[in-house]
């Protein structure tokens, strides 16, 4: 089989320590104070665990193990020890914090021996050096085994480039791993206990035609590669994260983190949902997530043999999704039974046509007639004493479709008007279950 080298994800970032060292302030000082934030997503209680963000023009993921509550007090260690486990296991670059002003713990010190075990690349922060007697006191961190103790404050803003300079050093310049040249890269995405695992085994057990199994990263996924109507098709599994004992509902949230690792590596995202549970917050943080990257999306109802349980036909479920997701209005939507294999062919079948949308081009001629036929029958709203003017428009790329539209004035583009273009744009040419990406550039007609 043929082989092509695709560009890995983003780095991850870890951030770990006990309560109260200043983990969740370091994660809001990383990603609110650079003003260059893509995304954020709820993975917690706690309004942000996970966040995509950038230092230095480097993107990467960072995530927060803090906010969970998960020990009240030192004799709980192996709800820490399970917490901090999956955390670190789904990172590239762990950043272990400790707080100078109390010392070294015993919990510290079972944090680091977890850290050393895993041989990860890890950066030591002495936390609360918020003057010169307390970073002092961070040559006591040496006693750690990891290295060279950067003595930060969070809250002051202290330390900070120097702690990102030596994060950064542990992000390969170019990562890479190597893909089988499949023509459909398919993601399969959700939160725990949805049927993920049961539907990628449908989906294999139907098919009947596995080619292969190759490792996808080093996060311990396997991608596993099917034939379908003659076309290859590379199902992108993130299951197998499963809720333990008291901490099930930390474990259930770092799906998240597996999501956005998998959706990046996709050109098509199905997002299962259960159809026992409908639809929850977490479901529509994931369908974001999806749009934000530009990846086609299909939403799955699964578990659709307990329509009997639920007490609604699909016309009505499909009417409540609608009303869920409707900033993902185009989305198509499938219902299926792993436990049954029910709805399996017509899944893949739609991520294939959902595929074949993402990849769509239209000749310009075509585009420009059907954008300013849309702005003759609904003109721009005008601000004041000026008037927006779109002289022309075309489709510039593909894997997603993205537009430039020719204006006078990019900055009095209104999201609704934008929402109207491409609305338009897809009465005329479909596109489904592909977002859009629109640009408007500057120009002056002759």
């Amino acid at each position: 089989m043929n082989h092509q080298e695709v560009t890995s994800m983003k780095p991850t970032v870890a951030i770990v320590g006990r309560p109260n060292v200043g983990k969740s302030t370091l994660f809001n000082r990383l990603t609110g104070r650079r003003q260059s934030i893509v995304s954020d997503l709820a993975g917690t209680t706690r309004d942000r665990v996970i966040a995509e963000t950038e230092w230095s023009e480097q993107p990467f993921l960072l995530v927060d193990t803090g906010g969970l509550d998960l020990f009240p007090n030192d004799t709980i260690w192996e709800q820490v020890s399970d917490q901090i486990h999956f955390a670190i296991s789904q990172c590239d670059v762990i950043t272990l914090l400790v707080d100078v002003s109390e010392g070294i713990t015993a919990a510290d010190r079972d944090v680091a021996d977890l850290i050393r075990k895993t041989g990860k690349p890890t950066v030591l922060a002495a936390s609360k050096s918020d003057n010169d007697q307390r970073k002092n006191l961070a040559f006591e961190l040496y006693e750690l085994g990891l290295g060279d103790p950067i003595p930060i404050s969070a809250y002051h803003n202290i330390g900070l480039d120097d702690l990102m300079e030596q994060i950064l050093k542990y992000f390969p310049s170019r990562q890479t791993y190597f893909a089988p040249e499949a023509d459909l890269n398919l993601a399969i995405v959700g939160r725990t206990n949805v049927g993920k695992s049961m539907l990628l085994n449908s989906i294999t057990g139907e098919s009947r035609a596995i080619v292969s199994d190759i490792s996808g990263t080093t996060r311990d996924s396997v991608d596993t590669t099917i034939v379908y109507q003659d076309r290859e098709i590379q199902l992108i599994d993130t299951a197998g994260i499963r809720r333990r004992g008291s901490i099930k509902k930390g474990i259930e949230h770092y799906s998240v983190l597996r999501s956005m690792q998998a959706i990046e590596r996709c050109h098509v995202a199905a997002l299962v949902l259960d159809a026992s549970e409908f639809a929850t917050s977490q479901d529509t943080h994931i369908a974001s997530y999806i749009l934000e990257t530009y990846r086609g999306i299909i939403i799955v109802v699964n578990k659709w043999d307990l329509r009997r349980e639920i007490g609604l036909d699909k016309e009505n479920m499909e009417k409540r999704i609608r009303e869920k997701f409707k900033f993902a209005s185009y989305s198509p939507i499938v219902f299926t039974s792993a436990l049954k294999t029910d709805g399996v062919n017509e899944l893949l079948d739609t991520a294939l046509r959902v595929q074949v949308e993402w990849s769509k081009g239209v000749p310009r001629p075509d585009i420009r007639r059907t954008v300013l036929s849309a702005v003759a029958e609904n003109p721009p709203p005008s601000g004041g004493q000026r008037v927006l003017k779109i002289y022309s428009a075309m489709q510039d790329n593909t894997m997603p479709p993205s537009f430039t539209f020719f204006v006078n004035h990019t900055d009095m583009i209104h999201f609704s008007y934008r929402r109207y273009l491409e609305n338009k744009l897809r009465e005329e040419y479909t596109f489904e279950g592909a977002p859009l990406r629109f640009r408007f550039r500057g120009w002056k007609r002759q």
